[in-house]
């Protein structure tokens, strides 16, 4: 379904350049506003919709905020504002207080420069594709301001942190904890930067807590799940048992263990995946992405676990989750769902699952991922100045075709557009490294080249 603004994760962009601009955020609010006002929410007499908005810690933030804010009391519909505050909170609070949608301004692991728009429904769901569509459409109107008598209304939550922590604390089993467990956290100076050492802390843990003094312009700038070194050094540094590294909304997790070691969102999922196996807490099977290492499949094919891939976006994952009625699913980025847990992606949810497993199984992360060994998996993103069609490149394609015959069904090639940024996305795995790498980069010159 083709969409303007929406991309595999709300709309997204340079602030100041469309749409990331204070004028299309107040008409996106406008449209969804509308959109929302005309559904029948057998609402109270006199209520009108309300709706939770949550940021990041970009200092964009406070003028999106405003901006968004003002479309919505235009169209009628009354605010709750948040502040601060992980994107899987605002799915969490938009279900805890029965409000008719959610929105988070910010553009998760990307640079403090970017920020985004998403929704999430009254279920705590991200919008579907036919919504977001219908909220486009609506843009066309003009915005005409509701009387004044039945404009909405304002008001920020005080709590909002609190609450997610407790709900946070409550998916780890009452019956264990964290105590005698050094944990280092990296939180990317991003919205998790008041929460997730206090979930930790209060499940008995000793945290060393870094990337959590945000001025607006650091969020995710050489810390987080995206650049996991400095966690890797802080576990080193300080002996912990484990580090948990977050993205700037909080929905990323990748891990670090004793030694150093780091580990993906692939290898994460195949040990929540195997401890509900062996605990019979599974149900159905798993959902990956067309990105996943093809170890993972071939390890929890071996384990009688069923396996399916989505396209890639976490949005795609939870669709088919549903479809297939499983729980669990995620991609290496780090972003995973446990549908037992949380309506959405929550990195600081999943970092308790794999702690959940170790302390029930007494292991580490190693000797928990001792039966999965990764494929060489390279993925290089090319930068490209205006839209590419590679599919239509035949040098592009014919790169593609060399690779596919030189892997001889050992390994994988894929290519796609990012849904977020000026990319094209060149992965290639398989058993051989320097094969790997020869022909990743080989394609991504080709894709340069046809770009041009």
């Amino acid at each position: 379904m083709s969409r303007k603004y929406f991309g595999t994760d709300g709309v997204r962009g340079r602030v100041g350049e469309m749409p990331i601009t204070p004028e299309f955020v107040m008409h996106l609010g406008y449209s969804a506003g509308k959109m929302l006002s005309s559904r029948d929410w057998h609402l109270a007499k006199g209520e009108r919709p309300t709706v939770l908005i949550g940021k990041d810690t970009r200092v964009s933030g406070y003028l999106l905020e405003s901006a968004l804010q003002a479309g919505l009391s235009a169209s009628g519909v009354d605010v709750f504002l948040a502040g601060p505050i992980p994107t899987p909170a605002v799915a969490y609070l938009t279900r805890a207080l029965r409000l008719q949608a959610g929105v988070v301004i910010s553009a998760s692991h990307n640079p403090y420069e970017d920020n985004g728009i998403k929704f999430f429904s009254e279920s705590g769901s991200k919008l579907p594709d036919d919504v977001e569509k219908a909220i486009e459409e609506g843009m066309t109107d003009p915005i005409v301001t509701k009387p004044s008598a039945k404009l909405g209304r304002a008001k920020r939550i005080g709590d909002a942190a609190g609450r997610y922590i407790e709900f946070c604390k409550s998916t780890f089993p009452f019956e264990l904890d964290l105590r005698g467990m050094r944990i280092a956290v990296d939180c990317a100076h991003g919205a998790t930067y008041h929460i997730a050492e206090h979930v930790f802390h209060e499940l008995g843990a000793d945290v060393i807590a870094i990337g959590v003094s945000p001025d607006g312009l650091n969020i995710n700038h050489e810390c987080g799940a995206t650049q996991p070194d400095a966690l890797r050094r802080a576990v080193l540094e300080h002996n912990a048992d484990v580090g948990i590294a977050l993205d700037g909304d909080g929905d990323r997790v990748v891990m670090v263990d004793d030694q150093g070691i780091i580990y993906d969102g692939d290898q994460l999922l195949y040990i929540l995946a195997s401890h509900r196996m062996k605990t019979g807490a599974m149900k159905g099977g798993v959902v990956g992405t067309l990105m996943t290492n093809l170890a993972v499949e071939h390890a929890l094919e071996k384990s009688g676990i069923p396996f399916a891939r989505a396209k890639v976006g976490d949005r795609y994952v939870l669709e088919m989750l549903q479809e297939n009625d499983w729980q669990i699913g995620g991609e290496g980025s780090g972003h995973i769902i446990c549908l037992d847990r949380h309506s959405t992606g929550d990195g600081i949810i999943s970092a308790l699952q794999v702690l959940h497993a170790m302390r029930e199984g007494e292991a580490t992360l190693a000797e928990l991922t001792s039966e999965l060994v990764l494929y060489p998996q390279i993925l290089l993103n090319v930068r490209i100045a205006k839209k590419f069609e590679f599919e239509k490149c035949e040098p592009v394609m014919q790169a593609v075709r060399d690779a596919e015959l030189d892997l001889d069904g050992a390994g994988r090639v894929l290519l796609r557009a990012s849904g977020t940024e000026p990319l094209i996305r060149v992965m290639v795995e398989g058993k051989s490294m320097d094969r790997v790498r020869f022909w990743a980069e080989s394609i991504a010159s080709a894709v340069e080249a046809g770009a041009d």
